[in-house]
């Protein structure tokens, strides 16, 4: 599906009876997965409106809306900041298209949190203090995952194996990274309610106060330090600090000791979990470009060092041979070819020595392959013995469309589509540069060259401009952000936050992962 803002704007009449837009913009969001846009109705007020591109989109989407309805009225009120509300939805084939009510605030870059005034920096912990605070009747009234500390630790080997399976993962990332998971005390965390997707293009500021949080499509039950992991792509070391310091104080409960590892390997795992997407997707440039930023950080980290993620100090040591000679080869553990059995339950208790969703591929005759002290080079995927195991599909469907019946306040159109004649005659709102660039970048990933011009392939057209007043142009910069991807291999379920969202300069593309995003260094480097 593909939709200008100006069709966005003919679905939003569709959606909420009455409405009679008189201006329309391009709204930042995520260009690969979704089309957005902000309209302007007689009467001065703003909608946004949110359309799929496709299947796993409309999905997402869909979830977004059960969460959404969790919040009642008590919980809201008791929120630091406001959520999203649903006004209406129409039908488009198999998919749906949402307008929500206009929230106040609009996204800072991280550069400009990282140069905020103390209240606002404070203000951010205390956001992310108060979404992990949430109570677990959120995650449950829309039927989403939770996971205990050891699942979330097997499922992140499991997106391991995964990613070392393409071959294209550099050896000395695949060893960083598998000792850290691989140790249990670094996983010692109790399980709260996680954003899944928080990063700053979700987080609408105002002022000195975050105004609103959006993007609630990855909501689930798991580790907090996902919600910390767009920290540590800060242009300076000590942002991270003062807001983890300010999210602890405004915790129900202490946040565990190891929770800055977790989410510098989170940040750094991201790049594997774009590298398993690509794969998956079939999508050549992404596992291109992909590769090339890992390439980059293990030059980096191999030049001068990673943020300490690991417990055991040797683990962070230089290899012994070189990075070219390390053999690439997955791990073949109990549970590395195994496949998620059931998405969409879980456990209420910690057993945690397996997990439960795992079902062990038979390994047998591995023992010859690991014996082996000569390179592999490129590893074929694993798979068990006759045949990939085969697993339930407990996702959501589409065609339930459970808002018909219980929220009166949505009209849901189930008619044939039948687009209305397009506005005509001058919009007066127009959007400004920095909206533009917002609304056609790709908000789930370090940006590169390449992932720019993806982004601005997939974005849609831009909205129609008009000989608009100023202060009609002044509103349409404040176009609220939405949410951005997929977690990788789990990031159909739980996206990752990205490193960083800005588009690099020329000189930047070539430049080192760490000049671009100096978090991710060691301190006092």
């Amino acid at each position: 599906m593909r939709w200008t803002s100006m069709e966005l704007a003919a679905l939003a009449t569709r959606a909420v009876p009455g409405l009679s837009p008189t201006g329309v913009a391009d709204a930042p969001d995520d260009a690969r997965d979704f089309m957005s846009a902000v309209v302007v109705d007689d009467s001065g007020n703003r909608w946004r409106v949110r359309g799929p591109r496709h299947q796993q989109a409309a999905m997402r989407l869909e979830t977004e809306v059960q969460v959404l309805r969790g919040f009642s009225t008590a919980i809201r009120a008791e929120l630091p900041f406001r959520v999203p509300s649903v006004a209406g939805a129409t039908r488009v084939e198999d998919m749906r298209v949402f307008v929500y009510n206009h929230l106040p605030g609009e996204p800072l870059s991280l550069g400009e949190l990282v140069g905020a005034a103390p209240e606002l920096i404070e203000d951010l912990g205390r956001t992310i203090a108060a979404v992990h605070d949430l109570s677990e009747s959120v995650v449950d009234h829309a039927d989403l995952p939770g996971y205990s500390a050891e699942r979330v630790r097997q499922r992140r080997l499991n997106e391991l194996d995964a990613a070392a399976s393409t071959g294209r993962i550099p050896p000395l990332l695949l060893r960083r990274w598998e000792r850290a998971m691989e140790d249990r005390a670094l996983y010692e965390f109790a399980p709260t309610v996680v954003h899944g997707d928080l990063h700053e293009d979700n987080l609408l500021i105002e002022g000195d106060r975050v105004m609103a949080v959006t993007g609630w499509t990855d909501l689930h039950v798991g580790d907090p330090a996902d919600d910390l992991a767009w920290l540590i792509a800060s242009p300076d070391h000590t942002f991270s600090d003062r807001v983890l310091a300010s999210y602890a104080a405004h915790r129900n409960s202490d946040p565990d000791e190891h929770v800055l590892r977790r989410a510098a390997l989170s940040a750094e795992f991201a790049l594997a979990q774009w590298m398993i997407r690509g794969t998956t997707g079939g999508n050549q440039q992404m596992v291109e470009e992909a590769a090339g930023l890992l390439q980059q950080l293990a030059s980096d980290i191999e030049n001068y060092g990673g943020r300490p993620i690991a417990l055991d100090p040797q683990a962070e040591e230089a290899p012994e041979a070189s990075a070219d000679t390390q053999d690439s080869k997955p791990v073949r553990r109990a549970g590395a070819a195994a496949t998620i059995a059931g998405a969409g339950a879980w456990d209420t208790y910690e057993d945690d020595d397996e997990p439960a969703f795992v079902t062990d591929a038979d390994v047998a005759g591995s023992a010859a392959d690991e014996e082996s002290d000569q390179p592999t080079g490129a590893v074929a995927p694993l798979v068990p013995a006759g045949g990939p195991p085969a697993a339930e599909s407990q996702e959501m469907r589409v065609d339930d469309d459970p808002l018909t019946e219980e929220i009166p306040a949505y009209v849901d159109d189930a008619d044939e589509f039948d687009l209305p004649a397009p506005v005509t005659g001058s919009l007066p709102i127009q959007p400004d540069g920095e909206s533009e660039r917002r609304a056609k970048r790709k908000n789930f990933f370090p940006s590169s060259a390449a992932s720019a011009a993806s982004a601005r392939s997939a974005s849609s057209s831009a909205s129609s401009s008009s000989a608009a007043s100023a202060a009609s142009s002044a509103s349409a910069q404040s176009a609220p952000s939405a949410d951005s991807a997929d977690s990788g291999a789990s990031a159909d379920s739980t996206r990752s936050p990205s490193l960083a969202h800005s588009a690099p300069s020329p000189d930047e593309a070539s430049s080192s992962l760490y000049d671009r995003h100096p978090g991710l260094r060691p301190p006092g480097t």
